[in-house]
């Protein structure tokens, strides 16, 4: 074999089989800002003699191996002997590879042999010379030639990367953290006294929307942040709002929430963290907090020079339960007398969590506590944390919302664009037999006109949920409880819209959609996330047909459906979802229908009313795109008033379907034991 030039890293390729396809290679964690971008090294030239390889052809290879079994980020060892094959052309054997500086987290590409041939290889390795280890290397997308067939591509996943404690970000993610703040976007909603512009927040989620729909995971570190503000705003003392806010609020500061523990997830009372009150010393007042908490979105990262953590923990002697839970702000470094990070708290990063989506975004394990030296400070006091919590969390769950919408907009798009690109087939019936682009055949405009309608639908709902809040916030009667009731259906329906407008994505694409090179199936898995975080849309479901259904001794779900009613008096199928939806309401609302029976029929019913709720709004726009058109040709207007008209008659109808697995009770599910359940 020849010596071969590459440029940065080297990449060893296994084959097991011809034909086998990639097994090793991920997606990239961010779907436009950061992400890396790859390197190529010619099949012919001279490269940096920093990052040269060689591989010989020698067949022979040295018996002994090195046990690299103890991390468990490493793959293991590579079989000895084992060929290295490229476009069908051996390359050499594992031995005969010679390590190179690996300092890069972007991609290299080896060049070499028969182009034609088809790329057959298991897994990418990289390996480390810092501990002679072979590593996985995961990539987004296969690898690509250039146009003369002379270089072959790879990029590197873009994911937030753990090291020793401390996760960095993907490429670009600082550069464009630092342009969002500096142009002001992270201050739009927040109180003027400390820094913020004091614009109305339906104007913030329109901004996180957007971010979103460019960069999911990007967007989910001042979404949290933004909660952070809100339960320190109401909650916190005039002191920790002078400390806390002017640098949250203008984005020097991010912010986390900090509840999930091993053994409790959704049942947040199970908690064991502690907080053990300090009487004496520089911290006197404050508290030691000690434990661990999981699943916490950026809760260690690069972007900024401090962190502001709020932990949920118990205090000696709380009581049992969520009535024992206090909250507490927790600094990653502690303030020096001039309000600046100063030493560091004793917070770290444990681990970050390998996800299905969102990789760029670092879901962490933090400890808190190890040397017995975390120093928090109450907020919302004794006992009250979890009403400060849920400050947090319902300014949250519709920020989830509107990932759902940000999903679905981006997936749209991609598939709306290709749809209009790939050519294949004629059309059925058009009497000719040319292929056309698959835009034209009828069940792929079925897609993509369900997937806009869709889209649509939930962003109108985002809409009127946070005017809702910001209505509620000028002191408007009734708002406060229309958003309350709102809160659950936009976060426990946009993000199932989310998800089926990304499956729709994928399947728009066909085979394609399956492939990694194509970008579909981020979407999917970036939006499976949606549903789960922030309270499962069940425990949402749950919250509609409990609290919610009582909210105002009713008045509140009974002013929502008349108002629904209101706007569906010329619309049939509109009026008979509403009046379904009034009769779920006053079966659960009863006495006839048993706790277990609303649970059975409360995800059948939120989606029923947030469907009615959006037929609403699609009415009113559907009215409004017509009066505007009056006879011109705008195309807005003329695909606003087609996709609010497939919505109120074809999604609308579909949700009268759910009725009577709304009303059906609780029965069917318990006549099996569990064990007879589990089979």
């Amino acid at each position: 074999m020849k010596k071969r030039n590459m440029k940065v890293l080297a990449l060893l390729m296994t084959v097991t089989m011809a034909g086998t396809m990639l097994a090793g290679c991920g997606d990239s964690g961010s779907t436009s800002t950061g992400s890396s971008g790859g390197a190529t090294a010619s099949s012919s030239g001279t490269a940096d003699a920093s990052s040269d390889a060689t591989a010989a052809s020698s067949s022979t290879a040295d018996a002994s191996s090195e046990d690299t079994t103890g991390s468990d980020d490493v793959v293991g060892e590579l079989p000895r002997n084992e060929t290295l094959y490229f476009a069908g052309q051996q390359w050499g054997t594992v031995n005969d590879y010679n390590p190179m500086s690996a300092n890069s987290n972007n991609a290299m590409v080896i060049a070499q042999g028969d182009a034609s041939r088809v790329l057959v290889y298991e897994t990418l390795y990289m390996w480390n010379p810092l501990d002679a280890k072979m590593y996985p290397l995961l990539a987004d997308g296969d690898p690509v030639w250039n146009d003369n067939r002379t270089e072959i591509t790879v990029k590197i996943k873009a994911d937030a990367k753990w090291n020793d404690g401390k996760v960095t970000t993907p490429e670009g993610f600082k550069q464009a953290y630092a342009k969002f703040v500096e142009g002001g976007w992270a201050s739009i909603d927040g109180p003027e006294d400390f820094g913020g512009q004091g614009l109305p927040y339906s104007l913030s989620a329109l901004i996180l929307e957007t971010c979103g729909a460019a960069n999911f995971a990007f967007t989910l570190c001042p979404m949290l942040s933004f909660g952070a503000i809100e339960a320190i705003h109401v909650h916190g003392t005039d002191e920790q709002k002078a400390q806390y806010l002017p640098n949250l609020i203008s984005g020097a500061w991010t912010g986390t929430m900090n509840l999930t523990e091993p053994q409790a997830g959704s049942d947040v009372g199970a908690l064991r963290a502690t907080a053990e009150p300090i009487t004496d010393g520089e911290h006197a007042g404050k508290y030691r907090i000690k434990g661990q908490k999981i699943f916490i979105t950026f809760g260690e990262h690069d972007l900024t020079d401090n962190i502001i953590h709020l932990v949920l923990a118990r205090t000696p002697d709380a009581p049992e339960g969520t009535r024992g839970i206090s909250l507490f702000i927790v600094p990653k470094f502690h303030l020096d007398a001039n309000g600046n990070p100063g030493a560091p708290n004793d917070v770290t990063c444990v681990s970050i969590e390998h996800k299905i989506g969102i990789h760029a975004s670092p879901t962490c394990v933090m400890a808190y506590g190890e040397q017995n030296d975390c120093i928090g400070e109450m907020i919302g006091g004794e006992y009250g944390g979890m009403k400060a919590m849920f400050t947090m969390m319902n300014n949250a769950r519709i920020n989830v919302g509107s990932q759902g919408v940000q999903i679905a907009e981006r997936a749209t798009q991609q598939a709306s664009q290709f749809a209009a690109e790939r050519i294949q087939s004629a059309r059925a019936g058009s009497g000719s037999k040319a292929p056309v682009a698959i835009i034209e055949h009828p069940d792929v405009r079925r897609m993509l006109l369900r997937s806009k309608a869709l889209t649509q639908a939930a962003r109108a709902l985002l809409y009127y949920a946070t005017s809702s809040v910001d209505r509620a916030t000028l002191g408007i009667e009734g708002a406060k409880s229309r958003a309350e009731i709102l809160t659950p259906l936009i976060k426990g329906y946009g993000t199932d819209i989310g998800n089926e407008v990304a499956s729709l994505g994928v399947q728009v694409h066909g085979g394609m959609g399956f492939i990694e090179e194509t970008g579909a199936g981020q979407h999917f898995r970036d939006a499976r996330i949606a549903p789960i975080y922030e309270g499962t849309n069940g425990i949402q479901a749950a919250d509609l047909v409990g609290r919610k259904l009582g909210l105002d001794g009713g008045e509140a779900m009974t002013a929502l459906i008349a108002d629904i009613r209101s706007e569906a008096e010329e619309d049939e199928n509109l009026l008979a979802l509403t009046n379904a939806c009034d009769d779920i309401r006053q079966w659960m609302a009863s006495g006839e229908a048993s706790i277990d029976d609303r649970l059975a029929g409360s995800y059948a019913f939120m989606t029923m009313l947030a469907t009615a709720t959006c037929g609403m709004l699609m009415t009113k726009q559907h009215r409004i795109a017509a009066a505007e058109l009056a006879g011109g040709d705008d195309p807005f207007l003329k695909a606003k008033l087609v996709a609010t008209r497939y919505y109120l008659d074809h999604i609308v109808p579909e949700a009268m379907g759910l009725k009577a697995a709304a009303m059906g009770g609780a029965d069917i599910l318990y006549r099996l034991s569990s064990a007879e359940l589990v089979g």
